[in-house]
């Protein structure tokens, strides 16, 4: 017997010692352990666990209470402290997974059903849940008749595939609803996502892109999707996310067809559209299957798009995405391209994954934030251009210039006010500018129009005064990054990036270090000449050089530590790899 006198404690599952007590505890009451930020739990005097519960985000997971306390009271008491420890970090509505047994304890506590399946149910509780979803709902519905059609679609990113579903659903409609699935899991954020859908579904009149909750495919309602693999959770999930769709979604949206897709490839998938034929039509929803589009003979898909971009080809994978994608996915390849130079370990004097070279101010993690942070801006250079070359205009380059601006307020947010990526953002935002614009006019990236476009946009920009670059400039009659762009890079495409192509063919892991090595020893970089003067430079010019002819992975260490004592940091040359890395992506 036990008391109301226990003590709940947190159980961090990080040691291993604490998760294999919980899974063993969980394992007694038919349950598994799933991904969880928080797990607490009462233990008798003997230290096993009597009951325990914990919670990802505002939702309430692996809940369990031993048989011998079943009729203490235990459960509520725990349940409280997890809807208190939910409501201290800021949730207004908390969710439940649990057993259908379970249902009353925690009705009793303010808990309604949001879904239910055979072994499990989701019940909520608090405000701005379902309702405030389902009124978002019938607001975008306005006076729109019943009988409307629906898809959900994650669209990462949106290719031709969903363009083709969404034409063909729309054709079969009255009023055709597409769901952007919600979640920040995928390559391609929501706020990306859901712009791509609305902007691919934008000239069709009857159809209507809502915003996505975690009410439809969410780690919610379907975490199994986001593992991509079909485990003996999965159904119950499915079922889940159905029942919710049918029970609160579609009645809201007055949809009675679900359109998907057929799916040839992915499992998960597969089995969704399976249980999805069999269970919506017991709620009076019909389920329409369209084959899924191809090419060449091959199904279109995001996967296979996907992996186009992560083998660096801007050509294979705008294939098979529509039109107005394009531009997110030039961005994409610029992150990726600023990324890659970042992992590239080891490297002389510069940020790495086993050290922060020359730098007090920054490491991996500031280097990523920044990354993050100036992702969005490239895709709104990539937007602007596209548009501009959509109208046969030359980018304007006030508006160029407030969206770097704005770039890099953000970045110095995000890093502290550390500059981690100025020069890059010039270098790399104006070429996503330039291809994104070349992209939306010719259909195609060349290197004649983009070097082209790379000046005339250039010539509009003046010098920043005050900045190192600047100063070494002016003092030394060396090469900026301006003058650079102005010469639409003519060293980059004469010699860099043949050169890294040819690496790429010999050995793939150790071209982003030869071609560093190759830009170091030819580029008058204003980094080490604002760290250590002109004449050291050239020294690093010459050592670099010999480094480059007799490669190897050990010189480059012995570099590192050298160039770390005598403060060197070539951060201008690790912008051109970026830059290289990028335009070898776009043109190929």
């Amino acid at each position: 017997m036990y008391d109301n006198n226990f003590e709940i404690s947190d159980m961090p599952l990080s040691l291993k010692s604490n998760r294999t007590r919980v899974e063993r505890f969980l394992a007694d009451s038919g349950l598994r352990l799933e991904d969880v930020d928080y797990y607490a739990a009462v233990t008798d005097d003997d230290g096993n666990i009597i009951a325990g519960g914990g919670l990802q985000g505002n939702v309430i997971k692996c809940i369990a209470v031993g048989p011998a306390a079943r009729e203490t009271g235990l459960s509520n008491r725990l349940i409280s402290h997890l809807i208190g420890m939910a409501t201290q970090s800021g949730h207004q509505t908390i969710k439940v997974y649990t057993k259908p047994e379970n249902h009353d304890v925690f009705e009793s506590m303010g808990f309604k059903v949001l879904a239910r399946a055979p072994h499990a149910i989701l019940m909520e509780n608090g405000v701005k849940g379902i309702g405030a979803y389902t009124d978002y709902l019938r607001r975008m519905r306005g006076d729109r008749a019943d009988g409307a059609s629906a898809i959900v679609m994650n669209a990462n990113p949106f290719t031709l595939g969903h363009l083709y579903l969404v034409h063909r659903a729309a054709e079969q409609s009255s009023t055709l609803y597409v769901i952007a699935v919600r979640e920040d899991r995928s390559v391609f954020s929501y706020a990306e996502r859901l712009a791509m859908i609305q902007a691919g579904c934008k000239d069709l009149d009857n159809v209507v892109v809502v915003e996505g909750s975690d009410y439809a495919i969410s780690e919610l309602t379907f975490p199994t999707y986001f593992l991509k693999q079909v485990t003996d959770a999965t159904d119950t999930h499915i079922t889940l996310d159905l029942d919710l769709f049918a029970r609160h979604i579609a009645p809201a949206l007055g949809v009675s067809t679900r359109y998907v897709g057929s799916e040839p490839i992915d499992a998960l998938t597969a089995r969704y559209n399976h249980l999805m034929q069999d269970q919506l039509p017991q709620h009076g929803i019909t389920v329409k299957t369209i084959e899924r589009f191809s090419l060449d003979g091959q199904p279109v898909s995001a996967s296979r798009m996907r992996q186009s971009l992560n083998e660096g080809s801007l050509v294979n994978a705008a294939a098979l995405v529509a039109k107005t994608t394009e531009p997110y996915l030039i961005a994409h390849l610029a992150c990726d391209a600023l990324q890659a130079e970042l992992n590239t370990t080891p490297k002389p004097g510069l940020v790495d994954r086993h050290d922060n070279g020359a730098h007090k101010d920054m490491d991996v993690a500031i280097m990523s934030r920044s990354i993050h942070a100036l992702r969005p801006f490239f895709i709104q250079l990539a937007l602007e251009g596209f548009t501009r070359g959509e109208n046969y205009e030359l980018p304007d380059a006030q508006v160029v210039r407030h969206i770097g601006i704005e770039a890099e307020k953000s970045m110095l947010n995000a890093t502290g006010g550390v500059n981690t990526h100025r020069g890059a953002l010039f270098s790399l935002g104006l070429t996503t500018l330039a291809a994104s614009w070349c992209m939306a006019r010719d259909g195609i990236v060349g290197s004649k129009q983009l070097r082209e476009l790379i000046m005339q946009v250039a010539e509009q920009f003046t010098p920043t005064a005050g900045t190192h670059g600047n100063t070494a400039v002016n003092a030394h009659r060396v090469t900026g990054a301006l003058d650079l762009a102005k010469a639409g890079y003519h060293q980059l495409f004469a010699e860099w990036l043949p050169c890294y192509r040819a690496y790429l063919a010999e050995d793939a892991t150790t071209a982003c270090h030869r071609l560093l090595l190759l830009i170091m020893s030819q580029l008058d970089d204003t980094n080490v000449i604002h760290r250590v003067g002109y004449d050291e430079a050239q020294k690093v010019k010459q050592e670099a050089l010999n480094l480059h002819d007799n490669y190897s992975t050990a010189g480059m260490e012995a570099m590192n530590r050298n160039y770390i004592a005598r403060n060197i940091s070539p951060g201008g040359s690790a912008d051109m790899v970026a830059l290289t890395i990028f335009i070898h992506s776009i043109l190929n």
